[in-house]
């Protein structure tokens, strides 16, 4: 039976660096800008509803805006990869994280006097791609912004794993758990580095991401570079 080959974008490496950083950016986000998670937008979609049951409309509409943020952010990963794919230089998946490193930069100069809003907005829009551009690794569905369905999918598999001694199943556990580890160890590192960086902290989330890119460019530029038009798996 041939195995199923896959880009090094669809390395569960690569998976574990991008959800390292998003802990990091969640971390960062609670800690120094708002109070709030800007991974996903469950909590924007609640605290919305909420501002209007109390009758606080203007409160419920500025929620409006990190939501459409995150919504830009897909749209945006849908329509360039396309148009990335004909310079056949690098793929789009590597070109968005250099791009979210370039905005973490950028966003270390921000002074935590400034409105809240401003960073919120921009991790929103980052996570979005990210959520939207990583979608499998290595053949398994998984989120590299938050740990929802990672959670729901260490009971699923605990159950089979336990219930009918299932190898694979064992297999699929470990795989969402690290993915929940690696979170952690994310946001537990940027929230040690908060009190002494400040602003800056978010710098920290650079590292694996760095790590993350380099691979991805040489992948891009070597053995992969006939690949290129090939889209990953969950597209």
């Amino acid at each position: 039976m041939r195995q199923e080959k896959y880009l090094t974008c669809e390395k569960r490496y690569i998976f574990e660096l991008l959800i390292f950083a998003a802990g990091m950016m969640g971390a960062y986000t609670y800690n120094l800008r708002g109070g709030v998670f800007c991974n996903a937008q469950t909590a924007n979609v609640v605290l919305m509803s909420l501002a209007f049951g109390h009758g606080n409309f203007s409160q419920g509409f500025y929620y409006l805006i990190p939501i459409t943020a995150y919504i830009a952010g897909a749209v945006i990963s849908e329509l360039l990869p396309l148009k990335v794919r004909r310079l056949h230089f690098l793929r789009w998946d590597t070109y968005l994280v250099g791009f979210e490193m370039a905005v973490l930069f950028g966003i270390g100069f921000i002074p935590l006097s400034a409105p809240v809003q401003i960073v919120q907005v921009m991790i929103n829009f980052i996570c979005s791609m990210q959520y939207n551009t990583f979608r499998q690794a290595e053949g398994v569905p998984m989120a590299t912004t938050f740990v929802t369905n990672h959670v729901r999918q260490i009971g699923v598999w605990l159950t089979k794993a336990v219930g009918r001694r299932d190898r694979h199943a064992w297999q699929m556990l470990w795989k969402h758990f690290r993915m929940v580890g690696v979170f952690f160890l994310g946001g537990l590192s940027l929230t040690l580095l908060c009190p002494l960086l400040q602003e800056k902290a978010i710098w920290s989330a650079l590292v694996p991401l760095a790590a993350g890119f380099i691979v991805m460019w040489h992948a891009d530029r070597g053995l992969e570079r006939s690949m290129l038009e090939q889209k990953p798996h969950g597209h």
